[in-house]
């Protein structure tokens, strides 16, 4: 199972950004089950529909996601960020972050994000391209 972050997901969204094709083909891999973060689709929304500017094609990705990962849509809880917060200080990361790397560990999933400088380098996620495809 990949865990997917929303820098993802926004790449999706992004034909210039370097991850867009590797991302749509995580996402269109339909065979291979997918998780978010509930989290996931408040940075979505924030990315795309306030941030960008472009609140349509953020619905169309919060669609997306929903449909993608049915019920592999995890909530936030206490435990969650008790253990993110612990990541967060060891490696640097923002509870955000930390949420995702959390996650992935507490369900032995791998974690896919595009985020190079705080998640990719530093051994806690997979850069979409380099995430194995069935």
């Amino acid at each position: 199972m990949h865990l997917v972050d929303a820098s993802v997901w926004v790449a999706i969204a992004d034909p210039t950004d370097r991850y867009h094709e590797a991302a749509r083909r995580l996402v269109g891999e339909v065979e291979r089950p997918l998780a978010a973060l509930d989290l996931t689709l408040y940075e979505v929304a924030n990315a795309l529909g306030v941030k960008k500017g472009q609140p349509e094609e953020g619905r169309v990705l919060l669609r997306l996601i929903a449909r993608r990962c049915r019920e592999g849509v995890l909530p936030v809880n206490p435990d969650l960020i008790e253990s993110a917060m612990d990541l967060a200080a060891e490696h640097g990361l923002t509870a955000y972050d930390a949420a995702y790397v959390a996650a992935a560990r507490r369900h032995d999933w791998t974690l896919v994000s595009a985020d190079i400088v705080d998640l990719v380098s530093k051994g806690l996620a997979v850069a979409p391209d380099a995430a194995d495809y069935p």
